[in-house]
């Protein structure tokens, strides 16, 4: 996984150019912004010695594949991707309590974004990504990451439910929600290593991937709406097993 990627956006490359500059390939900025934040990152650049490229908001949107770059994208060379074959040494590297989150299927690349943003907030040490049916590590993902993509080790598996009992193998417990759960939220109790399982937007968690969670549970409605966008409901359950982590 060493392919170079894309990012645009004033958050994400602030906090590549704040943390891992030597990551940055190219970086391209639009000629026309001379505001605060723009000016910021020039700073950011010159200090680390990358040279920004002057360019037009059109060429910026055709290189980011996005209109709304902000002014700014760069090619970058990330070090915090990993494949299948490196989870069980990255499961040895945990330090407890450790949360880890399990995104099965979430189609929108906004909803995937904010869910790794969530993460990383959380305190979050690993992430797994299916590498198929699901929304991928875009431009558009990471943006909406603002810059948690890129700190967050990340595990993009081929096979969800092999890696869940690789999981459990290195003493994992995996908590899943559903609404089909008969066990509410309140009921959820994590151990030393806790992985969070979130499913699609619009199925929830596959049934493969149900039958491998430890403990299946469901956050309860006290309003009218039947159930919660994917990204609010996963910064909900982090927050809540982070809270119970901290004060076990």
């Amino acid at each position: 996984m060493s392919n170079s990627q894309r990012v645009c956006g004033i958050h994400v490359i602030a906090n590549l150019l704040a943390s891992k500059p030597q990551l940055i390939k190219s970086l391209w900025a639009a000629r026309d912004r001379s505001d605060q934040r723009s000016e910021a990152l020039q700073q950011l650049a010159a200090q680390a010695g990358i040279r920004v490229q002057q360019s037009t908001p059109a060429a910026l949107a055709k290189l980011a594949g996005v209109a709304l770059h902000q002014g700014w994208v760069a090619d970058f060379q990330p070090d915090n991707l990993h494949g299948e074959q490196d989870l069980p040494e990255l499961l040895q590297q945990l330090q407890e309590p450790a949360l880890l989150l399990m995104l099965d299927g979430v189609q929108d690349p906004h909803n995937l974004g904010a869910c790794l943003r969530s993460a990383e907030a959380a305190g979050v040490q690993l992430v797994l990504l299916p590498r198929q049916r699901a929304a991928g590590l875009t431009a558009v993902a990471r943006r909406a990451a603002a810059g948690a993509a890129e700190l967050l080790p990340i595990c993009e598996v081929v096979n969800l439910a092999r890696a869940m009992r690789t999981c459990q193998q290195q003493h994992c417990w995996i908590i899943g929600t559903s609404d089909a759960a008969t066990t509410g939220w309140a009921q959820v109790t994590p151990q030393a290593r806790t992985l969070l399982v979130m499913g699609s937007e619009e199925k929830g968690l596959r049934r493969l991937t149900m039958e491998h969670c430890d403990q299946l549970a469901s956050l309860p409605m006290y309003g009218r709406i039947s159930s919660l966008n994917v990204s609010v409901a996963t910064g909900i359950c982090l927050f809540d097993l982070r809270r119970q982590l901290s004060t076990a």
